[in-house]
């Protein structure tokens, strides 16, 4: 048995704070308080002095003190193929992804390049304070091995999928309907619920599926319910305009994932920027999640999420936020809330930052129907944690001179924060950040 007492400023959410500060009953703030974790998971929360006069009396004790130590980050979108793409300079999604990511992706055929990238990946989630997400795979087998063998190797609470297409990419980058299924099941076989690895069904989206492959996709989803799906939906307007050409008998974009049973409570679109009021009701009333994805929004110049239209049009609509890398051009969180936060400002939207901090915890982990299991420091959960410091540079140290709250506090987190304000990151209970080599 492995026990550890973490000390520090802890925050963690039970609910949306709707009303920001004013909803107290929605997260726990403790000025001194302590995370007792034993065997990887979360046995108590309390005050410090209380829990180390108790149950954690005879426990080793971390202090870090005056840090912030909330639940790891979680990432419901990105794209671990894509790392050797950020920040490429083209004009629109169609010439991206033609100009660099498919030929990118053509690499992870190359033997050793899916695990150096894997390992690579892993390293900027554990520096950047991500310690879940849901990650696209190429349509090579070898890349998802890749990818869990490592998120395996360091215990980390993953979902991935292999990318299905079999039209529309290069001949290097096609499966078939028959090899995506065969080649998803044996993945699912191997790897869904070994460790904390969980399988996501991946039809990359429907312009590289054909019929026939979204078929078999559904056929995927129907035989295994638990597994997660996903895939992108609504980015822009020429890849609107080029599915209804594909699908010519669909009333709108979303009704072609609806056709082919592909939404439900586990399926994540990326993106849903461009969206019909019926395709916004179709999302609500099956469950499923949009992604907002902000920095890849902005550079690939895609549009603006309206996450109060979402709302307004039904209170129901589950969402969630992303880095979406590599159309996104940095792994933070906290880069990624900034630019969220600036999205929505420009519509008129204000986003209190608990709001901001409760969406990449629990809010994400809601998302990704992963309650209880990630996202806050409820009794049982995955001692997934991140400590940060809002004084890691000397421009945050100078400001937070004048900082007297909180919400203040976390919002020059979220502005002025990057991979230096992560303090220290804790896997499953383990430091991890600490112990990286590079």
């Amino acid at each position: 048995m492995t026990e550890l007492l973490l000390r520090g400023r802890i925050l963690t959410f039970h609910d949306e704070p709707l009303a920001g500060e004013t909803s107290p009953e929605a997260f726990i703030y403790l000025e001194d308080g302590a995370l007792l974790v034993r065997d990887g998971k979360v046995v108590a929360l309390d005050d410090y002095a209380r829990l180390r006069g108790g149950e954690g009396r005879n426990v080793e004790v971390i202090d870090h003190h005056p840090h912030l130590i909330m639940p790891g980050f979680i990432d419901t979108h990105i794209h671990y193929p894509q790392m050797q793409v950020v920040g490429s300079y083209a004009g629109a999604l169609m010439e991206w992804l033609n100009k660099y990511t498919f030929v990118e992706e053509q690499k992870f055929s190359n033997q050793g390049h899916p695990e150096r990238i894997a390992s690579a990946l892993f390293d900027e989630l554990i520096r950047h304070g991500t310690t879940t997400a849901a990650a696209y795979c190429s349509v090579h087998k070898a890349s998802v091995q890749a990818f869990f063998t490592e998120a395996h190797r360091r215990n980390m609470r993953m979902i991935a999928g292999k990318v299905m297409m079999d039209r529309n990419a290069p001949p290097s980058l096609l499966d078939t309907a028959q090899s995506g299924y065969d080649d998803s099941k044996a993945l699912i076989d191997e790897w869904h619920g070994k460790g904390r690895q969980l399988y996501a069904i991946t039809p990359r989206f429907a312009p590289t599926s054909t019929p026939e492959q979204l078929e078999m996709s559904g056929t995927l989803v129907r035989e295994h319910p638990e597994l997660h799906v996903q895939t992108h939906l609504c980015e822009n307007n020429a890849e609107i305009a080029f599915v209804a050409e594909l699908f010519p008998w669909s009333r709108d974009y979303t009704h072609v994932y609806e056709h082919y049973g592909l939404l439900g409570p586990k399926t994540l679109l990326g993106h849903c920027i461009h969206l019909t009021d019926a395709e916004i009701g179709a999302i609500a009333n099956s469950a499923s999640v949009a992604v907002f994805c902000p920095t890849s929004n902005l550079f690939i110049g895609s549009g603006l999420f309206d996450l109060a239209r979402l709302r307004a049009s039904d209170p129901q609509v589950r969402t969630a936020i992303a880095t979406d890398i590599g159309g996104g051009t940095s792994y933070s969180m906290l880069r990624t809330l900034d630019e969220g936060y600036k999205i929505l400002n420009i519509q008129g939207q204000r986003y209190h930052p608990l709001r901001s901090f409760y969406q990449v915890t629990l809010g994400n982990a809601r998302a990704l129907s992963l309650e209880g299991n990630i996202g806050s420091f409820v009794l049982g959960a995955e001692a997934d944690c991140v400590v940060l410091n809002a004084r890691a540079t000397p421009a945050m140290r100078i400001r937070m001179e004048t900082v007297e709250t909180l919400v203040e506090e976390l919002f020059l987190m979220q502005t002025m924060g990057d991979d230096r304000t992560i303090a220290e990151v804790y896997v499953a209970g383990r430091a991890a950040k600490s112990t990286l080599t590079s």
